[in-house]
C-alpha cells in the first residue's frame, strides 16, 4: 500500500517503513506525528484520488531526527565594478519513518 502526501509545499510518494527527509516539522526524535494531507492512496485495487484531499485518510510517521541539508551558495557579481558577495544557506530538515497508512 502506498500514499501520496503533501508536506512543506512538496508531494511525496510513501509506503510502509519508508524513511524520508522533509521540510522542518515540529517534534523531537521518537515523537509520532500524523499527516492528514493525503492526496492519493493506492496498492489494493483501484487507487483512491482526492479532490484535492481524501477525507479521513491519515499517514502516521515517527520522527527519526532533525538535521540540516547541504549548503547552497549564493554568489552575486557586477562585472567591471569589483562587486562580489557570497552567502550560504542550509535548510532545516526532519527525517521521518512512515509507520502506517489508513484510508
Amino acid at each position: 500500500m502506498f500514499a501520496v502526501i503533501r508536506t512543506g509545499g512538496k508531494q511525496y510518494k510513501v509506503a510502509q517503513d519508508d524513511v524520508l527527509s522533509v521540510e522542518k516539522l515540529e517534534g523531537e526524535p521518537g515523537d509520532t506525528i500524523e499527516i492528514t494531507e493525503v492526496l492519493m492512496v493506492g496498492g489494493e485495487g483501484a487507487p483512491k484520488v482526492g479532490a484535492p484531499l481524501i477525507e479521513g485518510a491519515k499517514v502516521s510517521a515517527e520522527v527519526v531526527g532533525n538535521k540540516r541539508d547541504r549548503k547552497v551558495r549564493i554568489f552575486k557579481k557586477v562585472r567591471r565594478h569589483t562587486y562580489r558577495r557570497t552567502k550560504g544557506h542550509r535548510q532545516h530538515k526532519t527525517q521521518i519513518k512512515i509507520t502506517g497508512i489508513s484510508a
